[in-house]
């Protein structure tokens, strides 16, 4: 067996002496910042307790905004809503009754008709006394005729200005302005109370707000839920994130709003960028499962940085990310 030249031994070992300079140099390594993806995930509950009816979002199912989550049983809530509907009916109702004239109209016109015979009963009295006057003064009638006819007429105007305030009473509102006003303000709490109920129905059958993925459910059907406990948590799509630690000797080179690049398995080709929305205040230790063996002991920054809409990336996924 030939022993090779010792040129090419020399060359080989020079070879392997820069590729592990180049893997395991602090320079190539602090180039590339290792983490993984992240996310934020809404809790979605109801603040009442109640039986859990149905729960159509299943775990791992992609969900859109308006897509049903959970409902609890309604028998309840819509009971109440229904009582509060009626007390705003009869709230209104309340109110237009007190806005409303004292007399109905038939009563009304009764008294009309009573104010038309009263001014009659005057017109004819107050002829009456102009005549007997006239008589008198001629001497065909006496005192006692005058002065009765006199008070007869006086006698019909008091029943005519009676009859119209009579009229004019029956036409004013059953209750004060104060009354009145208390009404409406009765109005306006009935009608707050049944909004309120209103929301109360739409938050024990939440819809999605965002698109996004259900990440965990927490009840079944059937099962009693306590008041404001999370039925199921949603994991949005554009609230996935990037985790990262950065070296402390290069963390004062990043701001917030700047914009790093990453590689990950199954990403496809190419880099992809994310923007740093957070740096952590506080250094710490190396995450032993961040760095390797002789890194561990260098104190780094945890970094976030948001990935753009329309890259839902599974959490946990490792990344490495490099700066701009």
């Amino acid at each position: 067996m030939k022993t090779p030249p010792k040129p090419l031994i020399a060359l080989g070992a020079l070879a392997l002496a820069a590729t592990g300079y180049m893997v395991f140099s602090p320079s190539a390594e602090a180039d590339r910042w290792l983490g993984y993806v992240e996310g934020e995930p809404l809790m979605i509950a109801a603040p009442v307790a109640g039986t859990l009816a149905a729960r159509p979002a299943m775990r791992g199912q992609e969900v859109l905004p308006g897509a049903p989550l959970f409902t609890l049983d309604p028998t309840t809530t819509d009971a109440q809503s229904a009582q509060l509907a009626a007390e705003v009916a009869a709230a209104r109702a309340q109110a237009a009754d007190l806005a409303q004239g004292r007399n109905r109209a038939p009563e009304q016109a009764a008294a009309s008709a009573a104010l038309a015979s009263a001014r009659a009963q005057a017109v004819r009295a107050g002829a009456d006394f102009e005549r007997i006057s006239a008589l008198a003064g001629k001497g065909f009638a006496s005192r006692t005729q005058l002065d009765a006819a006199r008070a007869a007429r006086d006698s019909a105007n008091a029943a005519a200005r009676q009859a119209e305030a009579v009229l004019a009473s029956g036409g004013l509102s059953a209750g004060r302005p104060e009354q009145q006003a208390a009404a409406q303000a009765g109005v306006g709490a009935a009608e707050a109370a049944l909004r309120a109920q209103t929301r109360r129905r739409q938050e024990i059958a939440p819809v999605a707000t965002v698109k996004g993925v259900v990440e965990q459910t927490f009840y079944d059907p059937g099962e009693w839920v306590l008041a404001n406990q999370p039925v199921l948590a949603v994991l949005p799509d554009d609230q996935r994130k990037l985790r990262f630690f950065v070296p402390q000797g290069r963390v004062a080179a990043l701001k917030v709003g700047a914009t790093v690049r990453f590689t990950c398995d199954g990403c496809g080709e190419g880099e992809r960028t994310a923007k740093v929305s957070y740096i952590s205040p506080r250094a710490e230790f190396t995450p032993p499962v961040i760095y390797s063996e002789r890194a561990r002991a260098k104190l780094v920054f945890m970094v976030e940085a948001a990935l753009p809409a329309g890259q839902p990336l599974p959490l946990g996924l490792p990344v490495a990310v490099v700066a701009e």
